[in-house]
C-alpha cells in the first residue's frame, strides 16, 4: 500500500531556506544587491500563505461565477506582469494575446481532454489555469523584450518578429528536451509523491507539456502580430 504524501513540519520547512540564505549572502558579497531577492522571497511567502486560505474557500464553492472571476483576475495580473521587462504600454495587446493563447488552451484541456464535472471544477481548473497563464505570460514577456531590442537595433519588423518568437519559446523547448531525462516536472513529481502510478503521471505530464508549449507559442505569436511597425518609436525601440 502506497503511503499518502506527508505534511512537512514547519521546523523542517524552515530548513529549505538554507540555500536561499547562501544565495542572498553571495549577492550581498558580490555587491549585486540582495534587497530585491529578499523582497521577492517575502512576497512569495505572503502570497502563498494568503492563496492557501483563498483556495481553501474557493475549492469549497460551487459557484461558477466565483471561478470565472478568479480566472479573470489571473489574466489581468498576468498581462500586467508580462509588460514589466520592457515598459510597454500595450496592455490590451498583452491581455488579448494571453487570453487567446491561454483561455482557448484551458478550455480544450479542461472540457475535452479531461472533461471536468462540473465544468468549472475549481480544484482542477485553477491549478491548470495558473500553469497555462504563467506560461503565456512568460512567453509574451520574452517575445516583447526581444522584439523591441531587435527593432531598436534597426532590424526589420519581420526579422525582429521571427527572432522574438524563437527566443520566447527557448524555455519551454528546453523543457521538452529535458523532461524525463534531466528533470521530473512539478505535476509529475507531485503525483508520484502522492502515490499515483508513474505511467498515469506520465500521461498527465504529456498533457501539461503540450498545453504549455501550445499556449506559450500562440500567445507570443499573437502579441508579435498585433504589434504594428507604425507603432514603434525608432528613438526608443518601442
Amino acid at each position: 500500500m502506497k503511503e499518502p504524501i506527508q505534511t512537512i513540519p514547519l521546523e523542517n520547512l524552515a530548513l529549505s531556506f538554507l540555500p536561499v540564505v547562501v544565495v542572498v549572502v553571495i549577492l550581498y558579497r558580490w555587491s549585486l544587491g540582495a534587497g530585491s531577492s529578499l523582497y521577492a522571497m517575502a512576497r512569495m511567502l505572503i502570497q502563498l500563505l494568503l492563496i492557501g486560505y483563498v483556495l481553501a474557500f474557493i475549492f469549497e464553492t460551487e459557484n461558477a461565477l466565483v471561478v470565472l472571476s478568479v480566472l479573470t483576475g489571473m489574466l489581468l495580473i498576468a498581462s500586467w506582469i508580462a509588460l514589466r521587462p520592457f515598459n510597454e504600454r500595450s496592455f490590451s495587446k498583452a491581455l488579448g494575446a494571453i487570453s487567446l493563447g491561454g483561455v482557448t488552451t484551458l478550455v480544450l484541456i479542461t472540457q475535452a481532454v479531461m472533461d471536468f464535472q462540473p465544468w468549472f471544477n475549481p480544484e482542477k481548473m485553477l491549478p491548470l489555469a495558473g500553469m497555462i497563464f504563467a506560461g503565456s505570460m512568460n512567453a509574451v514577456s520574452l517575445a516583447g523584450e526581444r522584439f523591441y531590442a531587435e527593432m531598436g537595433r534597426g532590424g526589420s519588423y519581420e526579422d525582429s518578429r521571427r527572432t522574438a518568437l524563437r527566443a520566447s519559446l527557448i524555455p519551454i523547448t528546453n523543457s521538452l528536451f529535458a523532461v524525463g531525462l534531466v528533470s521530473l516536472p512539478g505535476m509529475m513529481t507531485g503525483q508520484i509523491l502522492s502515490g499515483v502510478d508513474p505511467l498515469v503521471a506520465a500521461r498527465y505530464q504529456i498533457m501539461v507539456m503540450c498545453m504549455l508549449f501550445g499556449s506559450s507559442g500562440i500567445s507570443a505569436a499573437c502579441y508579435l502580430v498585433w504589434v504594428r511597425p507604425t507603432e514603434v518609436d525608432p528613438a526608443r525601440g518601442e
